[in-house]
């Protein structure tokens, strides 16, 4: 079975357009915020339904039955599966598909990566954010199949990340390997997300700019590495 997880809803609507054949998974979680270093999964799903309810007055029931329980699905594939996993370059992306990695190293089943191609430098963290349908339809048919290696990577590192492991993080950055463009840079960003992203912030406001929408442009220019959304820039604003 053909199985696509996806960055989210937006992207999933065009997906739609595409014809390409397969079940969708949409990934709506940001595990770039909040807890993510609970001991056992039933713990972890738990503690993230609590973080959504208390930071964004998120529904817990919903939140498992549109967000957990998709994801937990991954672990029910088989090697007789083939999952296409739709992720950008950004720490925010990077991190939700480390994770699914976790999920998939030990179902068996054959994995690719589908990446944003054709973006420009200067655009290398916009993502699928204008694709059409016909630019969907170009990155699939132009798919990177992942190693054992590669799933292990990504597995470690989610491992790494969770646990604020930054000198495991970096040091796994910097193996060879074609299936995470721009790791070093990610994880260099990663390593000083508790503080970079609000200096960031502070230094836009500190010339009185209070329209949120200049503020979360000039962040994306200044820090697009980490691909936040207005969510996690509003956040940063009620702290600076």
């Amino acid at each position: 079975m053909i199985n696509h997880v996806l960055p989210g809803d937006s992207v999933a609507t065009e997906f739609r357009k595409t014809g390409i054949e397969g079940s969708t998974i949409v990934c709506r979680e940001a595990f770039i915020a909040g807890p993510i270093d609970a001991d056992d999964l039933d713990a972890f799903w738990a503690e993230r339904a609590y973080f959504v309810l208390a930071e964004y007055a998120e529904d817990e029931i919903e939140y498992h039955e549109k967000v957990a329980d998709q994801l937990a699905s991954l672990a029910d594939l088989t090697e007789e599966d083939e999952v296409n996993l739709w992720f950008e370059y950004e720490l925010f992306c990077s991190v939700n598909m480390w994770f699914c990695l976790s999920f998939l190293k030990q179902t068996g089943a054959a994995i690719f990566r589908v990446e944003p191609i054709g973006l420009d430098e200067e655009k290398r963290w916009d993502g699928f954010g204008q694709f059409e349908a016909d630019d969907l339809r170009a990155c699939f048919e132009m798919k990177t199949r992942l190693t054992d290696k590669d799933v292990e990577l990504g597995a470690s590192l989610w491992q790494a990340y969770r646990h604020k492991e930054n000198a495991r993080l970096t040091e796994l950055a910097k193996t060879d390997t074609l299936a995470f463009p721009h790791l070093r840079e990610v994880a260099a960003a990663a390593a000083v997300q508790d503080i970079q992203p609000l200096e960031v912030v502070r230094a836009i406001t500190a010339g009185g700019e209070t329209d949120f929408g200049k503020i979360f442009a000039e962040f994306r220019k200044r820090a697009g590495v980490y691909g936040y959304g207005d969510l996690q820039v509003q956040a940063l604003i009620e702290k600076a």
